[in-house]
């Protein structure tokens, strides 16, 4: 059984457990004091009673003096009755004489407590079948000589408990009711208080959630000079910090990706021109010495590489500033993925596996980037064969891409999808531009779709996946 952990159910479980434990030591305090003085009163009543009548004898007894009888049957008797009542048992001895009037006799009388009733009056509880039995015994003395002389005449009354056993259990079942009522109005009084303190608590914990959410503005009113009050206060000095703070953040970061943007825009007339010339440079570089020809491709090569880069940053300022659209259609799969292979001259290096039957509703440019990126990773990093596949799914379109190469490393494949990310230190000057798997990622959720990447036995798998409309 699983124990509950909301703080309301251990408040609550709490106070009853107190609720419970003081109502049971109370009741059984209460009962344990009232049991020992209805106990005391009956014996106190019953020796009472005993001494009583044992100093109203008027038959002789003990040593007699001349021109007295000794007791017989009927003066045991006669003080019997006067001894006997309601829920009693008298039982006599004297000398070789016995008497007993009621359900019990001395056979019924303790052995140790018939040798102490020669000191005076005693009194011990017996059970005797099924019911509890006080017993008071005593020997009568006779007392109109100088010296009190024992008489040999023993008297034991026995007094059923009976009605007090009743009274203490009714008693107990009172004590239980009313623990039982305690208890129900401590449940109550504990819900109703786990409410009121819970209720603060419940409080910060929605605005809490709701600063998660972005509302940075969430406020808490304060009550009172307690605890939960400090706690609220200090709650909201850390909401209108975190609130300055990531306004502060969200300024440099619009900052930072206009400036991302202008850069971009106004590296392009001059990428222009320079690539004009480069193309004037290119067609020169088969005449000129070898020297001059290899500095031509280089800066051939960095100036493709520089275009390149600056395309992607342009891109990726689109989707930062979330000016990035999507017009969708239904294209052809095959052709829409052998169009960007054509384009860029991969149809010998890459295989494909796709039904050319098969469509799909995407947006050709951003489908035709995803291809393109994903298949220049897999040549670029990856080692051949290089094979694309797709097909249709219950929900969608199905993408993957596979190279044959050493693999991504392990350690690295969860960020391959970061900007500017490039897996081992001996690519930091790839020609890539460390954005294209960021760029790609963007374009799927862009479709609400997902991409995923995976080590295989040899090479990396990449799995677009591309919902249906």
């Amino acid at each position: 059984m699983r124990l509950p952990t909301g703080l309301r159910a251990r408040l609550v479980i709490t106070f009853t457990l107190v609720a419970v434990a003081a109502s049971v030591m109370v009741a059984t305090i209460g009962y344990e004091l009232a049991k020992a003085a209805l106990i005391q009163r009956a014996e106190d009543s019953a020796v009472d009673l005993v001494t009583r009548e044992l100093r109203q004898i008027t038959f002789p007894v003990g040593t007699l003096r001349q021109g007295e009888a000794a007791p017989d049957y009927k003066d045991l008797q006669q003080l019997a009755d006067a001894l006997n009542g309601p829920a009693r048992s008298v039982a006599l001895e004297y000398g070789h004489l016995s008497f007993s009037e009621g359900p019990l006799s001395m056979a019924n009388v303790p052995h140790e407590l018939h040798g102490r009733a020669r000191g005076g009056v005693v009194k011990q509880r017996q059970v005797i079948g099924d019911d509890v039995w006080l017993i008071v015994g005593a020997e009568v003395y006779r007392r109109d000589g100088p010296v009190p002389e024992a008489s040999g005449l023993r008297a034991f009354v026995f007094f059923s408990m009976r009605e007090e056993e009743d009274q203490l259990t009714t008693l107990k079942g009172s004590l239980a009711q009313g623990g039982a009522l305690i208890v129900l109005i401590a449940l109550g009084v504990a819900l109703v208080s786990a409410r009121s303190v819970l209720l603060p608590v419940r409080r910060l914990s929605a605005a809490a959630q709701a600063l998660g959410e972005g509302r940075l503005d969430t406020r808490l009113p304060v009550h009172g000079q307690d605890e939960l009050a400090a706690l609220t206060a200090r709650f909201n000095d850390a909401a209108a910090a975190l609130e300055l703070s990531v306004s502060e953040l969200r300024a440099l970061e619009a900052l930072s990706r206009r400036f991302v943007a202008d850069v971009s825009h106004e590296l392009r007339t001059p990428l222009t021109a320079m690539t004009a010339v480069a193309d004037m440079l290119m067609e020169e570089a088969e005449r000129l010495p070898d020297a001059p020809a290899e500095a031509v491709r280089l800066v051939l090569s960095e100036i493709e590489r520089l275009r390149h880069l600056v395309e992607h940053l342009i891109e990726v300022s689109r989707f930062d500033a979330g000016t990035a659209t999507l017009n969708v259609e239904s294209v052809n799969v095959y052709d829409a993925i052998h169009d960007s292979l054509e384009t860029r001259g991969w149809t010998e290096t890459v295989e494909v596996n796709v039904a050319k039957g098969l469509a799909a509703t995407v947006d050709p440019r951003r489908f035709d980037v995803i291809v393109a990126n994903l298949v220049g990773n897999a040549i670029k990093h990856g080692g051949p064969p290089v094979q694309v596949s797709a097909r249709g799914t219950e929900n969608g379109l199905e993408m993957k891409v596979r190279d044959h190469g050493a693999g991504i490393p392990e350690e690295a494949l969860p960020y391959v999808f970061d900007r500017f990310f490039k897996a081992g230190a001996g690519r930091s000057r790839s020609q890539g531009s460390g954005l294209g798997l960021a760029i790609t990622r963007a374009n799927v959720h862009l479709h609400n779709g997902t991409i995923s990447v995976r080590r295989q036995g040899p090479g990396t798998l990449f799995t677009v996946w591309l919902p249906g409309r």
